[in-house]
């Protein structure tokens, strides 16, 4: 035991005569608060110290409070209910402190208080410094698995047993189907980081924190929703999990053009891979075929996969049965366009020609031009199939703009 110059005992030892009366204090304060008592340390017997010594704490008392606040935070108690304990057990203390109890001088009761107060006030600061810092860290922690997480999930290569077991911890069941969407900006003043923000609070709400995730990835929002099997994706644009996602973009006001691409939902480990793989073949295919649409469905999409899927056949294709229309004078693009208006038109030449803003006998002479030059005609079912598949091919591979690859 150390002693001031008068002969007074000072620091810990002085309140360590009466520190059994501390412990209920602490039981009380944790119980109205419902945080766990070990949270609490040596703060009190600080406290007591403080009130009837004077004595502030040292470094590395104030240092063992700051690694509560860091224990508080990764037990899961929130930074106020860890003040809310300390607080608690402060008042506490001060209604059973000796000193307050039996003395009857103002002044004493003063400075006692004073230095109470002090002791709760650099107490209060480290406890919430610590908890702070150990929640950075542990977001950082989670960011990174996070996106660990996402990228095996959307790769679809990692280990089978191992991905189901590190999805659970975001609640994510891989033995059910899941839709993939992506959210991709059409512009530049389309902020991802705020949309994913915007859109987890959106899936969240209607989903609730089960069964989702929304992260960021290559410049997109990756959002993955459980499949038509659940009951709140029914509720959910009428099952169109693309559209709802666009609606929510809108209604949030969020900055910028966007265009959602929603995979179909497949069940199992795989399955949230292969309907990412979807989705992003949608986007590309918008892109490619110049959609104007802002919401785009793998579904719609199945043609133009298997039309991608072998490159090979349909260069051949394209070559075969469309670079004859580059003999026109200007090329080939005024015969190619008016193709693709008159199939995407329903094969009605009337609306084709509207949409090109030239007369029907221009169409139908254009028309008869292709099959002039091409041998192909759209009045003969099996030759209209080649042209439009060709077409289709064409608006792939973008050509005439890109030229085919060389023959080998």
């Amino acid at each position: 035991m150390t002693r001031r110059t008068d002969g007074e005992p000072t620091g810990r030892s002085a309140a360590s005569a009466s520190d059994d009366w501390l412990a209920p204090v602490g039981v009380s304060a944790a119980a109205a608060v419902k945080a766990p008592a070990e949270l609490l340390g040596e703060y009190l017997p600080l406290l007591a110290d403080a009130a009837i010594n004077g004595r502030r704490p040292d470094s590395f008392e104030l240092d063992a409070v700051r690694e509560l606040g860091r224990r508080a935070a990764a037990q899961g108690v929130g930074a106020r209910r860890a003040v809310d304990l300390y607080l608690s057990a402060a008042w506490r203390l001060w209604r059973q402190l000796p000193v307050v109890v039996r003395s009857s001088d103002p002044e004493k009761v003063r400075r006692s208080a004073e230095a109470v107060l002090r002791v709760l006030d650099d107490a209060i600061g480290v406890l919430v410094d610590g908890h702070q810092s150990e929640r950075r860290e542990m977001i950082r922690r989670e960011e990174s698995l996070r996106a660990e997480f996402v990228d095996d999930l959307l790769r679809g290569d990692a280990d089978v047993s191992r991905l189901v077991e590190r999805a659970e911890p975001f609640g994510i069941d891989l033995g059910k189907p899941h839709h993939v969407a992506l959210v991709a900006p059409r512009d530049a003043d389309g902020a991802v980081d705020r949309a994913a923000i915007a859109l987890e609070r959106a899936v969240v709400d209607r989903f609730g924190d089960r069964e989702v995730l929304v992260a960021t990835k290559d410049g997109r929002v990756v959002v993955v929703v459980p499949g038509g099997g659940a009951p709140a994706f029914t509720l959910l644009s009428g099952g169109d999990v693309g559209a709802a996602l666009q609606q929510e973009l809108h209604r949030r006001e969020i900055a910028g053009r966007w265009r959602v691409a929603a995979g179909r939902a497949f069940p199992g480990a795989y399955g949230v891979a292969r309907s990412y793989e979807e989705a992003l073949e949608a986007l590309t295919f918008a892109d490619r075929l110049g959609f104007d649409t802002d919401v785009v469905h793998a579904r719609d999409l199945l043609v133009y996969r298997v039309l991608g899927r072998d490159q090979t056949a349909i260069v051949d294709l394209v070559r075969d049965v469309l670079t004859p229309l580059e003999q026109v004078r200007g090329g080939a693009e005024v015969l190619l366009e008016t193709l693709r208006e008159y199939f995407d038109a329903g094969e009605v030449a009337t609306e084709a020609a509207r949409r090109l803003h030239v007369s029907v006998r221009t169409v139908t002479y254009r028309l008869a031009r292709v099959a002039q030059l091409t041998g192909y005609s759209v009045a003969q079912p099996d030759q209209r199939f080649a042209l439009q598949t060709a077409v289709l091919g064409a608006r792939l591979l973008e050509w005439p703009a890109t030229p085919l690859p060389a023959e080998p």
